[in-house]
C-alpha cells in the first residue's frame, strides 16, 4: 500500500493537472473576435500613415483640361522644366489672348511681334491689310480657356489651347499653339499656330 508521501505527491499532482487544463480553456483557447497578429512592418507603415500629410496635387494634374486630354505631355514638359507649371501657364495664356487680339483689332503691329512667331505674325499683318479701315470684332468677354493637347518634342514644348470667348460679333473658339524651348532663358511662350471660328482674325494662320 503506498505511504501517506506517494499519496500526497499524486494528489498535489492531480490537482496542479487539474489548474492547468481550467487556465488552458480560459485562457488558451481563441474565440474568434481576437484581432490578427500584425508584423513590426505592418505597424509601422500604420503609424506612418497616421503620421502622414495630405500632399497637394501637382499643378500638372490640377490644371482645367478638355475631357480626354492627355497628362503625358503635361508631365513631359515638368519634367524637362522644373519651373514649369500648368496652371500658371494657362492663367498667362488668358492673358496673352487678350492682349493679342486686342492688339489685332488696333492693328497694332509691334505689340503683336514679340508674342507672335514669324509665320503667325506675317497672317495678323496681311490680315490686317487686308481689314484697312473697317472696324474689326472686340473682345468683350473670355469665357473659358482649356488645355487641350501638350507635347514635348525634343527641347520645343508645345501646348495647345482652346479659348470660348465673346466678341462684338458673337461668340468664337480659337484654338490656339504656344510654343517655348524649354532650355530658353526667356519664360514667354510663342503663339505658333491659330485656328477656330473665324471672326475678323487670320483664325486658320498655321505654319
Amino acid at each position: 500500500m503506498p505511504d501517506s508521501q506517494t499519496l500526497i505527491l499524486i494528489v498535489a499532482a492531480t490537482v496542479a493537472g487539474i489548474v492547468l487544463f481550467r487556465l488552458y480553456m480560459i485562457l488558451g483557447r481563441r474565440t474568434g473576435h481576437e484581432p490578427e497578429p500584425r508584423s513590426p512592418q505592418a505597424q509601422g507603415q500604420a503609424q506612418d500613415k497616421s503620421r502622414a500629410i495630405p500632399q497637394p496635387v501637382p499643378d500638372a494634374l490640377a490644371a482645367p483640361q478638355a475631357a480626354g486630354v492627355s497628362q503625358g505631355g503635361l508631365i513631359d514638359i515638368q519634367l524637362a522644366d522644373r519651373t514649369f507649371e500648368a496652371a500658371k501657364f494657362l492663367s498667362g495664356a488668358r492673358e496673352a489672348y487678350g492682349l493679342i487680339v486686342n492688339a489685332f483689332a488696333k492693328g497694332d503691329r509691334p505689340a503683336l511681334r514679340p508674342l507672335l512667331s514669324p509665320e503667325v505674325l506675317a497672317a495678323f499683318e496681311a490680315a490686317i491689310a487686308a481689314r484697312g479701315d473697317a472696324p474689326a470684332a472686340m473682345l468683350t468677354r473670355l469665357a473659358d480657356a482649356r488645355i487641350t493637347e501638350a507635347v514635348l518634342d525634343g527641347r520645343q514644348a508645345e501646348i495647345t489651347v482652346a479659348f470660348h470667348a465673346e466678341f462684338t460679333t458673337g461668340p468664337v473658339t480659337d484654338v490656339w499653339t504656344f510654343a517655348r524651348n524649354v532650355d530658353a532663358p526667356d519664360p514667354n511662350w510663342t503663339l505658333v499656330a491659330t485656328g477656330g471660328d473665324a471672326h475678323g482674325d487670320p483664325g486658320d494662320a498655321t505654319p
